[in-house]
């Protein structure tokens, strides 16, 4: 039986932060559901760097249908956790199933793969931060310092089983470290 990975998202999830773990994660083998707020067509968005701009720009990108909601999950059917960035994180991390959803892969051990400002979520469950280390998009220092976390300066961190990388160019790197975890 395939291993069984959950991928939270919701409207302006970075787009290759999304499809990337997505397709790499179907052509691995694995069963992917992916949950939003609710389930629908997602709208993901580019993220990019433009010339005489001080951070980045942001255009609409593809759709992605969102399989089923986080209130329908169970993550006790899930082997692995993938948070992709973009916008989403900073909204999503409100609904009220995403914490819990996200403490029990802390909890049980599951390996989770964060990546850019998916650690904005994290900032709603601080205990499971306390003494981790990590990566995130660098506007993301302060939430990880301030969940108790020590923020590293690198593309990509692995600190036990959660691998983390700062941003969609370290998406190789990132998905290498997941899938070795999912199958060790």
């Amino acid at each position: 039986m395939g291993k069984k990975v959950l991928i939270l998202a919701g409207d302006a999830v970075e787009a290759l932060e999304i499809f990337y773990p997505y397709y790499r994660c179907l052509e691995a083998g694995y069963d992917v559901t992916i949950a939003a707020p609710t389930a629908k067509k997602l709208q993901t968005v580019l993220h990019d760097f433009v010339d005489g701009v001080d951070t980045y720009i942001e255009r609409p990108a593809y759709g992605l249908e969102a399989h089923t909601s986080f209130a329908d999950i169970d993550p006790t059917h899930f082997d692995g956790l993938i948070i992709p960035g973009g916008r989403a994180p900073e909204y999503i991390r409100l609904n009220e199933h995403v914490p819990p959803l996200v403490s029990h892969f802390f909890e049980t051990n599951k390996p989770i793969a964060a990546v850019c400002h998916a650690a904005q979520i994290f900032a709603t469950i601080p205990e499971a931060l306390k003494g981790r280390e990590l990566t995130a998009y660098i506007a993301c220092k302060p939430e990880v310092q301030v969940a108790g976390a020590t923020y590293i300066e690198a593309n990509l961190h692995t600190d036990g089983n959660l691998v983390s990388g700062h941003a969609w160019p370290d998406l190789p790197g990132l998905m290498r470290a997941f899938i070795q975890k999912l199958e060790d």
